[in-house]
């Protein structure tokens, strides 16, 4: 058996993202590092798609390619991912809005992306305004079953919720978190609002403290080219990422007394106790340490 120097056995047995597919010439070798290893991977050109560890290409990895990109795993991953429906609608804009490099652990980012509370202030005047602050009692639902963690009726004020938004609205929001390091956002479209954008972040641990955020839209917008899409989710990130990077600590502490919670963090919380009943360590401080 090979030894790797992530030792938990739940995270090495994940999918985990490498790349965006379109974004990805084929017919060359390309790397990355995931879990602090060396991935090499490629797109032979007569389809499928290749991985392995640097410098040991007779011992490929197990692959997958879904949602626009390319995942592997350096254990025994399940059968599939998780399901997001949404994406094989044929009406439907889907895209990778960008891959950013971000010095935190992979579950802080997660909590980052489930919290709302903090739109007014990081995302003044698109996501959030003064005085709408107040984030209003929503639904956390852990499901055994799906294997997942669920938040609904989640509910905010938006001057400017997506790019094809023309008017300030109040938008819901529904938040899963099919994969510990993986989170799938629906929000209320400004094309149809009968129906739900898609935003999701796929996140590559490259080590317990940094990560390869891939941003994966499946949005409803026939007005905006490519480019206006993905440049105004980007400018969201980039908002995000320097209230990420100066989080402390970087990784996610699970021990619920470590760091007192409010109202609003309900689906954090539920979130944290999620990662310890999997027993996850990587990227975290275990309850008790």
């Amino acid at each position: 058996m090979p030894t790797f120097l992530c030792t938990d056995p739940v995270v090495l047995n994940l999918w985990h993202p490498l790349a965006a597919i379109a974004e990805t010439a084929p017919g060359r070798d390309h790397t990355t590092t995931l879990l602090e290893e060396q991935i090499a991977y490629a797109l032979p050109p007569d389809g499928g798609a290749r991985a392995w560890r640097q410098g040991a290409p007779q011992h490929p990895l197990p692959t997958l390619v879904r949602y626009g990109y390319l995942w592997t795993s350096l254990g025994t991953p399940p059968e599939d991912l998780f399901s997001i429906p949404e994406y094989d609608e044929p009406d439907r804009r889907n895209m990778n809005a960008s891959t950013i490099g971000v010095h935190v652990s992979a579950p802080r980012a997660i909590e980052n992306f489930l919290d709302m509370a903090h739109f007014p202030f990081v995302h003044t005047d698109v996501l959030g305004s003064e005085p709408h602050t107040e984030v209003v009692e929503y639904g956390v639902d852990v499901s055994a079953e799906r294997d997942e963690v669920r938040a609904t009726r989640c509910r905010m004020f938006q001057p400017k919720a997506s790019a094809s938004s023309a008017d300030g609205a109040e938008v819901e929001y529904v938040y899963r978190v099919p994969h510990p390091y993986c989170s799938v956002l629906y929000k209320t479209s400004g094309d149809d609002p009968d129906r739900q954008d898609v935003i999701a972040v796929f996140l590559q641990p490259v080590d317990q403290e940094h990560v390869r955020a891939h941003l994966l839209l499946s949005v409803l917008d026939a007005a905006h080219e490519d480019k206006e899409i993905r440049n105004f989710q980007q400018s969201i990130f980039g908002q995000d990422k320097p209230i990420l990077e100066n989080q402390f600590p970087k990784r996610l502490p699970l021990d619920p007394r470590s760091e007192t919670p409010i109202r609003a963090d309900k689906s954090a919380v539920a979130y944290r106790r999620w990662l310890s009943g999997k027993g996850i360590t990587y990227g975290v401080i275990p309850a008790g340490r």
